[in-house]
Order: structure tokens, then sequence, then C-alpha cells
């Protein structure tokens, strides 16, 4: 059977957790990742009802939208709230994984599904993320210090774009150069003007590992003063949340409205604006994401779609003209938590994996 581990590793390579917001807590929180898992439960939050339903079906790991923890606990007790779901569960052994919000904005993950669903098409980050900063360092080597050189460099961290490691250009050429009295040079002669047969040797460095890199090159190099140069780059953009895209076919507010509702399979839907108003550019995030207006009106979208929101966003959105739909926190996620139940059973067909099937959203509708 898999272990814990490997279902990590996994859900890391899909929803990466350095893509998470910085306050959140993501990633294994609970459990042992030597132990083995045949049988999986995924829910939007662990709620006692929840984790009584994986101690009864012999569940070996959870995967939790919504993270267990999260304020941090000073104490576990049954007469707590979080020590009632969680104490169960180290008695049985269970693990729990929460991607969160690393989950709501990878490709594939939760944002995305609610465009699928509701005919946005051409979707981009709502709040776009500014990629970590790199450098380009550039040394010249000869052709005996060419492989050492460079497995030093990848050695301190450079060479990595995306998910390829060990990434150099190299272009050959001569340098010259006149080494003075003082100087014991590795090629050549010292007082007069040399001339070397060298190799351009090019690596992206995260920034952070400049110096290190510096280091291990210099370490690696067999000339006295190694000619380097270091290049920072402009900050490209990675990824980011929420989302901002078209429909195929414009539509009004209400009508919107009426297919989330639908699709999300939502108990009831609030909205602010006309209900005949013309939509088109549609701005969302899953959730609590009201924090997102700001960007959705500044993007000029014609509506703003996320699970909930603050009376005072309500009428910030109405102030701005800008329209809102909320179908409610559970119905924006709990779909994406069902789907990916299916894809883990799928991607693990050994293991048998379901929805939480105790889980309910809490807020009813009359």
């Amino acid at each position: 059977m898999p272990t814990v581990a490997e279902f990590a590793a996994y859900l890391e390579r899909f929803a990466p957790c350095a893509t998470a917001a910085e306050w959140d807590n993501v990633g294994l929180l609970l459990g042992d990742p030597k132990g083995e898992v045949g049988r999986v439960l995924t829910c939007l939050t662990l709620t006692p009802d929840v984790a009584a339903e994986a101690v009864r079906e012999g569940v070996h790991l959870i995967v939790s939208h919504h993270p267990v923890l999260f304020r941090g606990a000073k104490k576990l007790t049954a007469n707590t709230p979080d020590g009632e779901a969680l104490l169960p569960l180290l008695r049985a052994g269970i693990a729990v994984y929460s991607p969160h919000t690393a989950f709501d904005n990878c490709s594939g993950g939760i944002n995305d599904g609610l465009c699928q669903k509701l005919g946005v098409a051409n979707a981009v980050p709502l709040r776009p993320r500014e990629a970590k900063r790199q450098c380009k360092l550039v040394v010249f080597v000869p052709d005996a210090d060419l492989a050492k050189v460079s497995d030093a460099l990848f050695g301190a961290g450079a060479g990595v774009i995306g998910q390829y490691r060990e990434c150099s250009f190299r272009l050959s050429g001569t340098g010259t150069f006149f080494g003075t009295d003082a100087t014991n040079p590795a090629v050549g002669q010292k007082g007069r003007r040399e001339e070397a047969p060298e190799w351009r040797l090019e690596v992206v460095v995260p920034e952070p590992l400049v110096s290190g890199a510096i280091a291990a090159m210099r370490k690696a190099h067999s000339y006295e003063e190694p000619a380097f140069d270091v290049y920072p780059l402009k900050p490209a953009t990675s990824g980011g949340e929420g989302r901002i895209g078209e429909l195929a076919n414009p539509t009004t507010l209400g009508e919107l409205a009426r297919r989330a509702k639908e699709v999300l399979r939502a108990n009831a839907v609030q909205m602010v604006g006309d209900a005949e108003r013309p939509v088109r550019t549609v701005a969302l995030a899953c959730g609590a994401a009201g924090e997102f207006l700001s960007d959705a009106i500044r993007r000029k979208a014609d509506v703003f779609l996320t699970g909930e929101v603050r009376f005072h966003d309500a009428l910030a959105a109405r102030g701005a003209n800008v329209g809102l739909i909320l179908p409610g926190h559970y119905a924006t996620e709990r779909p994406a938590v069902e789907e990916l139940a299916a894809k883990l059973g799928g991607d693990f067909p050994g293991v048998t994996v379901w929805p939480s099937r105790a889980e309910r959203d809490p807020l009813a509708a009359f």
C-alpha cells in the first residue's frame, strides 16, 4: 500500500504548499508519514461528525481542505473543539493533510473548477503573484573547469527552472588577461597579455542563494580571480489568487446567479445588483474572499462571485457598480473536495477514496 508520505508528495505536486497564502497552515498536519494508506476520506472541514465517520470506516488518511489547528492550539482535550475532532484520530492513527489555499489557486484547483462550471473562459489570476526574485550568474571558465564549476553551481541551488534542474547555457569564446608581477595565473604567463579559450557559462540563481553560488563557483574554479557577472532579473508573475475571465456568451446578473445555484448545488444564492444587468467579465474566488473585491473592481469586472462577504463589502460592491454573487462558502468549495476524491481514487487505484458522507453545509435555507 502507498504511504502517507507518498500521498503528501502527490498532493504537493498537484497543489504546491509554497503557493499557499503566507498566513495559511498547509501540508501534513497530523500523523506518521510512514503509515500505510488503504482508505482515504476527503472533506471540506474536519468536524467531530467527519472524524467519527473516519474512525468508523477505518480511514487511514483524511484530506481536509480547511486546516486543522489553524489558529494554533495550546491544549487538546475532549472538552475543546479541536480535541473533540482530533483525539479520536490520534487514537486511531489517522493522518490529516490540508492543501487549503494551495488547492484554491493551483492549476486545476478550486477556482479553475468554478470557471469551468460557470463557463468562464480565458481565465487568469485575479491577483497575480510575483515570482521569487532571480539573478543570472555568468562565469567564464576554461574547458578543464567546465564540468566541476557547473556541478558546484548546481549543487548550490543554481540552474533550476520550473520543474527542470541543472539548466545552463554555454558558449565558447576567447578571453584575455594581463597578469601583474603579483599574480600566479593558472594558464599562460604573467607579465604579458594572454589569450585563452573559455566557456561563457550562464545559470539562473534565486536571489537568496547568489552568495552561496558564488562561493561554490570560486572554490571549484582554477583561476585566482574568476571573471563573473551577476544580473538581477525583472520579477515575473507565477500564478496567483482568484480568477478573472469572460463568459463565452454574455448573460445577465440574475441568470448567472441562477446558473451558479444550479451547478454548485447551493441552498441559496445572495446577489447584489440589478438582476437584468448584462455581465460578461467575471471575477471569482472561492470561500470567504471578500478581500478580492477591490481586485475585481480594479480589473473592471462586471461581477464578482465568492462564497461569502461582510455586509460592508456588499455595500462597497454596490457603490462601485459591480455585481456580487454569493452562493455560500460550502457551495463554492465542497464540489472540488468531491472531485479531489475521484482524482485520488483514479491515481491510486488500489486505495478506496470517497468524500465525507457525514459533512453538511451548516447553513440551511428556508
